[in-house]
C-alpha cells in the first residue's frame, strides 16, 4: 500500500512538472503568435498575448491528436519508459527554455522536448530505445518547416504586391491591418494544436507506462483540456524577452508583411498537424519573416541575427540530451 501510494505521489508529481513545461512552452513561443501583430503596432501587447491564449485553446477543438501518437508512441520505446525517463526528458526541456529565454534566443520547445526524450532514452537503454523514423520526420522538418514558411510567406507577399499594385500605401496599411488579426488568429490556433499536444504526449506515455491507463484506451479528456489550458495561460503571460528579436531584429514588418508571415507560418503548422508531425513554430515562423524581409531586398533581413537563431536551432536536440540525461541520473539517485 505504501509502495502504491509513493508511486501515485511520483506520477501525479511528473504530471504536474509536464503542466509546468506546457506552461514554459507558452511563455517561451508566445513570441511566435504575437510578435508580427505586436511590432507593426495592430495589437498592443496585452491585447496580444490575450487573443493569442485564446486561439491557442480554441485549438482544442479543431485538431486531431495526431502530434500526440508521435510524441507518445513515436519517439521512444514505449516499454522503457519510466518516471525517471519522463522527468529527465521535462528538465532537460525545462531547462533549455529558459537558458534561451534569457538571451531572447529564438529557439524550439517542441525540439526541446524531442531531445530530452532522446539524452534520457539513452542514457537509460542506449540507442536501441530509439524510434529512428519517428525522430527522423522531428529532425527533417527542422529543415523542412522554416523552408516552407519562408517560401510561403514569400509567394503570399509577392502576390499580395501584385493584387495591390495600383493600391496608396495608406489603403494598403488600412486593410492588412485588419486582415493581420484574422491571420495573427490562425497561427496562435496553429501554435496551440502542434505545441500542447506535445505534452499531452509525455503524459500519456508517463499514464500508459505507470498502469493508470492502457494503451488501447483513448487518451483522457481531463490531459487534453489541461494541457490546452497550461499552454494559453503560459501564452498569456508573454515572454517578452523573445518579442522583440522575432518582430524587429531580423527584419522591419509592416501589417501587410505580418500578414503574410502569419499565414504563411499557419498553413505550415497546419499542415504538420494534420501529418502528426512535431514541427517548430519558432522554426516556422522565422523563415517565414525572413522569407518576407527578402521579397524586396535580401538587405531588408539581417542575416547576422537570423544566422545566430539557426545556431540555436542546430544546438537544441544535443544540448537538451545532454542536460536530460543528466537529470535522468539525478532522478535515479532522488526519487
Amino acid at each position: 500500500m505504501q509502495s502504491y501510494t509513493l508511486g501515485l505521489w511520483v506520477v501525479v508529481l511528473m504530471v504536474a512538472l509536464a503542466f509546468v513545461f506546457d506552461f514554459i512552452n507558452g511563455f517561451h513561443d508566445a513570441a511566435n503568435s504575437i510578435a508580427t501583430v505586436v511590432s507593426t503596432g495592430v495589437l498592443k501587447p496585452h491585447q496580444a498575448v490575450a487573443f493569442a491564449a485564446v486561439f491557442n485553446v480554441i485549438a482544442l477543438f479543431v485538431f486531431q491528436l495526431k502530434v500526440a501518437t508521435t510524441i507518445g508512441r513515436g519517439t521512444i520505446d514505449p516499454a522503457i519508459v519510466d518516471y525517471y525517463v519522463v522527468f529527465g526528458a521535462l528538465v532537460g526541456a525545462i531547462s533549455w527554455n529558459l537558458i534561451t529565454w534569457y538571451f531572447g534566443i529564438p529557439s524550439s520547445s517542441s525540439h526541446a522536448l524531442i531531445g530530452g526524450l532522446v539524452g534520457a532514452a539513452l542514457a537509460k537503454s542506449g540507442s536501441d530505445s530509439l524510434i529512428w523514423s519517428g525522430i527522423g520526420k522531428t529532425v527533417a522538418f527542422i529543415v523542412i518547416s522554416p523552408l516552407l514558411g519562408f517560401l510561403l510567406g514569400s509567394l503570399l507577399m509577392l502576390a499580395v504586391s501584385w493584387i495591390f499594385f495600383r493600391s496608396t500605401p495608406v489603403r494598403v496599411d488600412r486593410w492588412f491591418r485588419r486582415l493581420q488579426l484574422v491571420s495573427a488568429s490562425l497561427y496562435s490556433l496553429g501554435h496551440g494544436g502542434n505545441d500542447a499536444q506535445k505534452t499531452m504526449g509525455i503524459i500519456w506515455m508517463l499514464l500508459i507506462a505507470t498502469g493508470y491507463t492502457a494503451a488501447s484506451e483513448p487518451m483522457p479528456i481531463w490531459v487534453i483540456i489541461m494541457c490546452y489550458l497550461a499552454m494559453g495561460f503560459g501564452t498569456l503571460f508573454g515572454g517578452w524577452r523573445i518579442v522583440k528579436t522575432m518582430g524587429q531584429k531580423i527584419t522591419k514588418l509592416k501589417p501587410v508583411g505580418g500578414f503574410c508571415a502569419e499565414t504563411g507560418g499557419a498553413i505550415t503548422l497546419f499542415l504538420a498537424t494534420a501529418l502528426g508531425i512535431p514541427v517548430s513554430t519558432t522554426h516556422t515562423i522565422t523563415g517565414a519573416i525572413v522569407g518576407v524581409g527578402s521579397t524586396t531586398s535580401t538587405r531588408n533581413v539581417r542575416w547576422g541575427i537570423a544566422g545566430s537563431i539557426v545556431w540555436a536551432w542546430i544546438l537544441t536536440i544535443p544540448a537538451t540530451a545532454v542536460i536530460s540525461a543528466i537529470a535522468w541520473r539525478l532522478g535515479t539517485m532522488v526519487l
